[in-house]
């Protein structure tokens, strides 16, 4: 575990900042970063209890979000739960595997899946949608695959999966991008809290960094509830601008973790 320094705080807090303010302004996408912050800013060394760790984190700062987002309305319960609830196998399966791969290994996976996660962003947004949809059983054979799916990817890789959980309520049930952004938090804190479970139940997971992530992310998380409103003529500019940071991120994180399997003279 490592010592809790004032710098550690400093950083762990600013971390968790971020987390929040791009969870609270895309809905997704922020908790990508928790790993590399915890790795390269905060000083953490072991990659398995990076990801354990900003899991937990992660789970905890889209609770706080969602509620947010609950109070205006935007979030589509039923959707929401049920692509949640098929999820949790996956997230619970995809952890359980991610913990038996070697950390470098699963950092240099890991950059992979934050690439794709950054273009998947620069695809242009799909139609307006429909704010008014009500469950369907057409909809319960679509949501249940989707998240499933969707939760393997995320307790493999310990991200909250709000990419893929976005266009996959989007694409199941029609509804809009603003309440698909809001509806997804559910299924970041179900996913995020199966795979800290799992990774806790090794000793993967440090709360005391889980707790200064989740001070930062509360304030981060109110800020980009509020930019989100702000923002929203020019979110398409917002989301191009976050997209390359993710992959440049990931370019990173791949190059460190190539490094270290001696994979770069």
């Amino acid at each position: 575990m490592i010592e809790i320094t004032l710098p550690v705080i400093v950083a762990a807090l600013a971390s968790g900042a971020v987390i929040g303010l791009f969870l609270g302004l895309f809905g997704g996408g922020g908790s990508v970063l928790a790993v590399p912050l915890l790795l390269y800013a905060v000083g953490v060394t072991d990659p398995h209890l990076a990801i354990g760790t900003s899991a937990a984190a992660v789970a905890a700062i889209a609770l706080v979000n969602l509620r947010g987002h609950s109070r205006e309305g935007r979030v589509k319960w039923p959707c929401a739960m049920m692509f949640a609830g098929a999820g949790i196998v996956g997230s619970l399966i995809g952890s359980w595997l991610a913990l038996r791969v070697p950390g470098d290994w699963l950092l240099f996976a890991f950059a992979f899946a934050m690439a794709a996660i950054g273009l998947s962003m620069l695809r242009p947004a799909a139609g307006q949608g429909n704010p008014d949809i009500h469950i369907t059983r057409q909809m319960m054979t679509r949501l249940v695959p989707l998240g499933l799916l969707t939760g393997l990817a995320a307790g493999f890789f310990g991200i909250g999966g709000g990419f893929l959980i976005v266009p996959g309520l989007m694409l199941a049930t029609g509804m809009t991008l603003s309440h698909a952004a809001a509806s997804s938090l559910v299924s970041v804190a179900v996913f995020g809290s199966a795979t800290a479970l799992n990774y806790g139940l090794h000793g993967e997971v440090d709360l005391r960094l889980t707790s200064l992530l989740l001070l930062g992310g509360a304030i981060g998380g109110l800020i980009g509830i509020r930019l989100a409103r702000i923002l929203a003529p020019r979110v398409r500019l917002a989301r191009i601008g976050f997209a390359v940071l993710i992959v440049t991120v990931a370019a990173y994180v791949g190059w460190k973790a190539a490094a270290a399997l001696g994979w770069t003279g």
